[in-house]
């Protein structure tokens, strides 16, 4: 059975899934979610690129440096910050955020449609409107908002895999191989567990290519040699054992994470219906020996195991996959019906469902302001009051690279949880939640602060939602801009 449409009705139709995609990753992405501590940690970054610092900020060796390189030339390219003229109000701060999320959103399109793309190429066109749907309105795609690492990688791997499908027969496929390789190189080159995606991507050039040792070859070079450039680069900042210490012992013994079973409790509270229906899609898939999708889904799964530490965003890289599969259960099982009407009639009921269900609950999270009293708090040490003339300022990166880029205050400290004592008389404590949390590295901060008191004081809206009902179980993970104290000393 197959839904078969006119090339009019099926362009109008991707046409309709792209907008209603960015609708979903480009409304209000100033507001919501609220600027996570990473997210700021990484536009940090950026701006540290953007002023001509280099690619890495001093001898912390977590993720390679091509996301902030990217952002860097993105932003760069449309004069950021100076093109905002950034006044010290709440509203014109917003912009700061506003600017590389909709970037985010925009890469997030892309993936809609190279998530349509591979699943055309694989399993045919319903199957990818199918899956185009699901990415575009389920609950969780909000995650894709956030400025991180792994939203920037995802349309690089994306590409990686719909270049090495279409080297099949083509007479470009030598082009097509290197253009694979070079954009997973990239993907690794922006965050390492995007290796995971080698065994997928390179079986498809090996079997899809006649000279396929060559090929495969060929295909290699650029994957192992773009990443390359990350221990080359600490070779020549001296930081070598730095960068050693960090990749091999930091990034598998790091505490303060969750494990996989965590980040999947976390899934299901986020998105039920998708969570389950890609679970059985994936026990359909190894049932009839799907190779694509469970070589694409069980590596970075095992991956994420073994580390043990893990967050709930580290699923970005397979949420394609899981519509994919999900997308391809609900063809495969409208086949069975052996009426064709109806099978058409069903498939079009269930996957409207669907989408309605997970629509209706994605507007209601995404239109909700998780960040204005972040922008309130910037705002307040930003305009210079007695209290924070002159004063040394301790604050997260959400409110430090702002400050110190972009209003140029003096003595922002970046890496509050490194100081043991005071060194100005002045003080000014930014206290978010995420700032609470770090409270515990040291008890020489810990000091300091109790000798602080609050002069102002911002909370945000999430106590207006039960967050212990869904969707709104999803406004968990937007906390940080919660309750923000200024503190003076």
């Amino acid at each position: 059975m197959s839904l078969k449409l006119s090339s009019r009705h099926h362009y109008i139709l991707i046409i309709t899934i792209l907008a209603i995609s960015a609708f979903t990753h480009l409304w209000n992405a100033a507001g919501f979610p609220d600027i996570f501590f990473d997210e700021a940690a990484y536009m940090h970054r950026t701006m540290h690129v953007l002023k001509g610092l280099g690619p890495e900020e001093g001898a912390l060796y977590d993720h390679p440096f091509f996301g902030q390189i990217f952002l860097a030339g993105v932003l760069g390219a449309i004069g950021y910050p100076q093109s905002l003229h950034t006044l010290s109000d709440p509203s014109s701060i917003s912009l700061l955020y506003l600017v590389p999320r909709i970037i985010m959103g925009i890469l997030a399109v892309a993936d809609t449609f190279l998530i349509y793309k591979i699943a055309d190429k694989r399993y045919g066109k319903n199957a990818a409107l199918i899956s185009a749907v699901l990415f575009s309105v389920m609950p969780i795609s909000w995650i894709f908002r956030r400025i991180l690492l792994d939203s920037i990688l995802l349309p690089f791997l994306l590409l990686s895999i719909l270049a090495a499908l279409y080297s099949r027969e083509s007479k470009h496929n030598t082009l097509l191989v290197l253009l694979s390789g070079a954009c997973l190189g990239l993907a690794i080159f922006t965050k390492i567990p995007a290796f995971t995606i080698m065994p997928l991507v390179g079986s498809l050039v090996f079997f899809y290519n006649r000279k396929r040792l060559k090929m495969l070859g060929l295909w290699l070079i650029p994957v192992i040699m773009i990443p390359l450039a990350w221990p080359v680069q600490s070779i020549e900042s001296g930081h070598l054992s730095n960068w050693i210490y960090d990749v091999f012992y930091y990034q598998t013994h790091r505490t303060g994470g969750s494990d996989l079973y965590a980040i999947s409790k976390t899934f299901v509270q986020m998105d039920p219906v998708l969570f389950w229906l890609a679970a059985a899609a994936l026990v359909f898939a190894a049932i009839r020996r799907d190779h694509f999708i469970i070589t694409w889904f069980v590596p970075f799964v095992v991956f994420l195991y073994l580390i043990g530490y893990n967050q709930y965003f580290y699923w970005i890289p397979v949420i394609p996959v899981m519509c994919i599969a999900a997308g391809v259960l609900i063809v495969k099982l409208s086949e069975k019906i052996p009426r064709k009407q109806i099978a058409k009639v069903c498939m079009v009921i269930v996957i409207s469902g669907i989408s309605v269900f997970g629509m209706a609950n994605l507007v209601d999270i995404i239109t909700t302001d998780m960040s204005s009293a972040q922008y309130a708090a910037i705002s307040y040490v930003a305009n210079d009051t007695k209290y924070t003339h002159n004063a040394l300022v301790l604050a997260g990166p959400a409110y430090s690279w702002i400050l110190d880029d972009v209003f140029h205050k003096k003595n922002v400290w970046v890496y509050y949880y490194a100081l043991s004592a005071p060194l100005y008389p002045k003080t000014v404590f930014v206290s978010d939640p995420h700032f609470h949390f770090d409270l515990n590295l040291g008890k020489g901060l810990v000091n300091l602060y109790n000798s602080t008191h609050v002069v102002s004081a911002f909370d945000g809206s999430i106590s207006r939602y039960d967050t212990s009902h869904y969707p709104y179980q999803n406004l968990y993970y937007t906390t940080e801009g919660n309750h923000i104290e200024i503190r003076v000393r």
